[in-house]
């Protein structure tokens, strides 16, 4: 049996075959984007020794760069098949995510801009409908684009360095995130409205953009505090979440977290009077999330115990 409001320290793989079907009422997680940010975001076979390493002048630009991905066109053939492995992961437990959502019900995926695609693509073949793609911008991200010019510079190539000023290899500045908005289907033949009365799931709050300062559309730009940081390498604002928790659910329903991470999905839950159910495999981010929900936890029942 799983209670509801508790994190547990497991593989969500597993854990969530133990979810009743139709159960929850929004599914929101930060997963994995599989671009080799980390260890626990290596979601490939095709690995290197020099795969999450740090090069000479990469140690020279400080935390810029903290670890070597892949670069896009691989090191060998096998690289090819990081897309394709990334699908077939998002597979794995996509139809477990399906299973235990109320029709209607919503989830919402932060993914990667090379690999949403990918997410997106499994999802549908799992069930899901993919209803929209939000923009969540930043605000500020560090450009990793090296300088062709300071290249042939280091090579005293003097002709190549005019000939190529300005130029430069790499991405653009990551400004914007996707996060992906799902739908699992509702009764064939009724409508959406019945769903909802039958449900209480499928719609979603125009008021909430307004309470956190943003236009009812699917570009969000809500950037973090210095509380959002320093706990998980790819920790969201909690205001954001907390944005995606109001949109889509109402107090007392369920929100479900399978990649917690540090728990900001859960501290929104909890902090808007929602129940929660929180997996998070690694020991590191279980601890942390464990103790920013005792936090909260604490924090509301001594308000309610002064008012």
């Amino acid at each position: 049996m799983i209670d509801l409001n508790k994190l547990y320290l497991a593989d969500c793989l597993e854990l969530m075959k133990d979810i009743d079907d139709n159960s929850i009422d929004l599914i929101l997680s930060d997963i994995p984007y599989g671009i080799s940010y980390d260890k626990w975001d290596v979601i490939h076979n095709n690995k290197n020794v020099a795969l999450l390493g740090r090069s000479k002048a990469q140690l020279k630009a400080g935390n810029i760069f903290k670890a070597r991905g892949k670069p896009l066109n691989g090191w060998s053939e096998d690289d090819k098949k990081i897309p394709l492995e990334y699908y077939i992961w998002c597979c794995s437990w996509a139809k477990d995510w399906l299973r235990v959502l109320k029709p209607g019900a919503s989830s919402f995926v932060f993914a990667g801009r090379r690999m949403a695609h990918r997410c997106i693509s499994a999802f549908e073949d799992c069930g899901f409908i993919f209803k929209d793609m939000l923009a969540w911008n930043k605000n500020k991200a560090a450009h990793r684009a090296q300088r062709i010019s300071c290249v042939f510079g280091r090579r005293e190539d003097e002709a190549n360095c005019e000939k190529w000023d300005g130029w430069k290899v790499g991405n653009l500045r990551p400004i914007f995130e996707p996060i992906l908005w799902f739908m699992k289907p509702y009764k064939i033949g009724g409508t959406l409205t019945d769903n909802l009365l039958d449900n209480n799931v499928g719609a979603w709050n125009e008021n909430v953009f307004k309470k956190y300062g943003q236009m009812p559309n699917n570009l969000i730009s809500i950037a973090g505090n210095k509380n959002d940081t320093g706990l998980h390498p790819t920790q969201k604002p909690l205001s954001l979440m907390k944005l995606l928790i109001e949109l889509t659910t109402l107090p007392n329903q369920i929100v479900l977290d399978p990649f917690a991470g540090s728990g900001t999905t859960l501290v929104g839950a909890k902090e808007l009077g929602r129940k929660y159910i929180g997996i998070e495999k690694k020991d590191e981010y279980y601890n942390v999330a464990s103790n920013r929900i005792n936090r909260i936890e604490h924090t509301l029942f001594f308000n309610c115990e002064s008012t």
